[in-house]
């Protein structure tokens, strides 16, 4: 099925590209071996982090002690599942990148390809070095995590981590062994430039940003462009380029993190069972037999999907083969229905526990049960807005409608009991204060396995759950790959004052805040087009959080005008990210994609809009919870 697809995936345009001449076979056997291997222990590594938080609520609720040490080590088993899933997304030339590089093609496209990968091969191994440093003092300092373990051992499957990247994109990089070589040679150039250089550093500052826009225009993987800055930044700044392994292996002291890929988790096992087709019945069920109905069931279903895969990419690959016969079977126009899947599950990034509006929370160092309360009307405004429009759309006449049937609806509701009550997992563990977010998160993530192994029975043990896990730790890796390393040039921007300055210069020149809102709006869509939602959060958030509260945006407001904004670049021609994976779905020209969903990208402009200059819809709720 395609919906196993992530957000990432059109950052790339070509997977990784096959040997010049078939290798034997005992070398194909032994790529194959390596490979399952890999992914086999990834998927342990992550069932261990699912685990681990369940067997502190047991012996916490048993004995009224929980596990020695258990938040420290889930840490850093996220930790782990970020490298190992980092390592296997740069295996399938899936690592999240600049999306409008899918726009070169040809032999332009190779060049670039050619030229971005060596770049960002030279910034991994930089941060390999970087990493060794840091684990050679870690080693002579001799930290134990817990239970005996030296934390030097799981800090060493950073440099680890760093040099298979670089080796993966060194492949990736050309095709032949000719490319190949060459682009280890110029990799290995640029390292070498970086170490050994004989000038002062400062001089070369300037021109080696210069060179990261030009590899990210190019589609260099994003981690590498704002690694490589740090790197850069550090070292003109005389800071050893091992603070920045330093930074990165911090995000182990977060404890909200593990969130992430036990609720991704979640999301991926309902998005590989029937649950989309159980879902649709249900909505079906209710609303078919209302003009209109298709477009109510087709924006439910993908808002509650959106909620829990946190991709409304994903989405689209997953309902798009299920919305589109019950749209143009209900009389819609075919360009209507391409739009409303297009932007139907828009308003599931604002509903928790979607992943975008946890690991901004993260970053932006706000409360996540602040942004769930927070998200609930913004998200309620933009489902109206979806809706209303899909209704206005509905067809001429008076087309076959589906009559309502109890006993149909009764069926649907009990075959989709177990989906229909996934949301109240987290939010009765959360709100009633039983457990913390990462145990709620755990609960949610065994929940939905369960049922789709045991229950359903649609999917298997073996060699289902391995591949599921194996392609939510690629995307979880793409992901904390991203914010370690930002994490380093974020705590150099706050070292040279940079966030100061940018609200300094701001106040300068916008005085309003209503202007500084609409500022803030263009200059969103404009990263949203061209950036996923993810990458942009880590980037960002830590520049735009500062200006907010110079201006007295509340967090939480400021939070949800991010999100909107960024979900909506998704939709904005000509390069919005959901329309590439509109027009990959449905074998669709871009244009024709664009003409689709541009009447309801108006409708949910008006909703962005709204959600940014009327704060009481992101904090009346969080008054009222106090």
């Amino acid at each position: 099925m395609m919906h196993a697809l992530s957000e990432e995936t059109c950052s790339l345009p070509e997977t990784r590209p096959a040997l010049a001449a078939p290798m034997p076979a005992r070398r194909i056997n032994v790529a194959k071996l390596a490979v399952a291997a890999e992914n086999t222990f990834l998927s342990l590594v992550f069932a261990a982090l699912v685990l681990l938080p369940l067997a502190e609520i047991l012996l916490r609720a048993a004995a009224g002690v929980g596990f020695e040490g258990s938040s420290s080590l889930v840490q850093h088993l996220t930790l782990v599942v970020g490298i190992l899933g980092a390592a296997v997304a740069a295996r399938e030339a899936r690592l999240l990148g600049f999306s409008a590089a899918a726009l070169i093609d040809g032999r332009a496209g190779r060049w670039a390809k050619f030229s971005a990968f060596v770049a960002a091969a030279a910034v991994s191994a930089l941060l390999c070095i970087a990493s060794l440093q840091f684990v050679r003092a870690e080693h002579a300092a001799g930290r134990i995590l817990a239970h005996g373990i030296p934390v030097w051992i799981v800090e060493s499957l950073m440099p680890l981590g760093f040099g298979i990247i670089a080796l993966r994109l060194l492949l990736s990089a050309a095709n032949g062994i000719a490319g190949r070589l060459w682009a280890g040679v110029l990799a290995a150039a640029w390292v070498a430039l970086f170490v050994l250089i004989p000038f002062e550093p400062r001089e070369l500052v300037a021109p080696g940003l210069v060179v990261l826009l030009v590899a990210t225009l190019l589609g260099a993987p994003l981690f590498a462009v704002i690694g490589g800055a740090a790197l850069l930044l550090l070292w003109g700044s005389g800071v050893p380029i091992a603070s920045a392994a330093v930074d990165h292996y911090s995000l182990s002291a977060n404890p909200s993190l593990p969130a992430i890929p036990l609720f991704t988790l979640a999301g991926y096992f309902l998005a590989e069972s029937g649950a989309p087709r159980r879902l649709i019945e249900v909505f079906a069920s209710l609303f078919g037999r209302f003009r209109g109905g298709a477009a109510m069931v087709t924006v439910l279903v993908c808002t509650f999907f959106t909620s829990f895969t946190g991709a409304s990419g994903v989405t689209i690959l997953a309902l798009g083969g299920l919305a589109m016969p019950l749209l143009t079977a209900a009389g819609y126009r075919e360009r209507t229905a391409l739009g409303l899947i297009t932007g139907g599950g828009l308003p599931g990034v604002l509903l928790f526990p979607a992943l975008p509006l946890i690991l901004y929370a993260i970053v932006a160092k706000t409360s996540i049960e602040s942004m769930f309360v927070g998200g609930l009307m913004p998200a309620a405004l933009m489902l109206g807005i979806a809706l209303c429009w899909g209704l206005r759309q509905r067809p001429a006449g008076n087309p076959a409608r589906t009559p309502f049937d109890r006993a149909r609806l009764a069926r649907a509701l009990w075959a989709a009991k177990w989906e229909l009550a996934l949301p109240a997992i987290p939010m009765t563990i959360l709100l009633g204060g039983l457990a913390t977010p990462v145990e709620a998160a755990a609960a949610t993530a065994l929940y939905a396995g369960f049922v789709a192994t045991v229950i359903h029975r649609e999917v298997r043990f073996y060699p289902d759950i391995p591949r599921i896990i194996t392609e939510c730790g690629l995307l979880v890796g793409g992901i904390l790959l991203i914010l370690g390393v930002a994490l380093a040039l974020t705590n150099f921007m706050v070292d040279a004052q940079i966030p100061e300055h940018a609200v300094d210069w701001v106040k300068q020149h916008i005085q309003s805040p209503w202007a500084f809102l609409l500022a803030l709006n263009i200059f969103l869509l404009a990263v949203g087009c061209v950036m996923d939602i993810f990458s942009a959060i880590v980037v960002i958030t830590p520049l735009i959080v500062p200006l907010g509260l110079a201006f007295g945006v509340h967090p939480v407001h400021l939070g949800m005008i991010f999100l909107a904004n960024m979900e909506l670049g998704y939709l904005t021609p000509p390069i919005g990210l959901n329309l590439f994976f509109s027009s990959y779905r449905f074998d669709r020209p871009i244009p024709e994609v664009c003409r689709a969903v541009a009447p309801l990208f108006t409708a949910l402009l008006a909703g962005v809009l709204v959600i940014t200059y009327v704060p009481w819809l992101s904090t009346g709720l969080l008054s009222i919870q106090r």
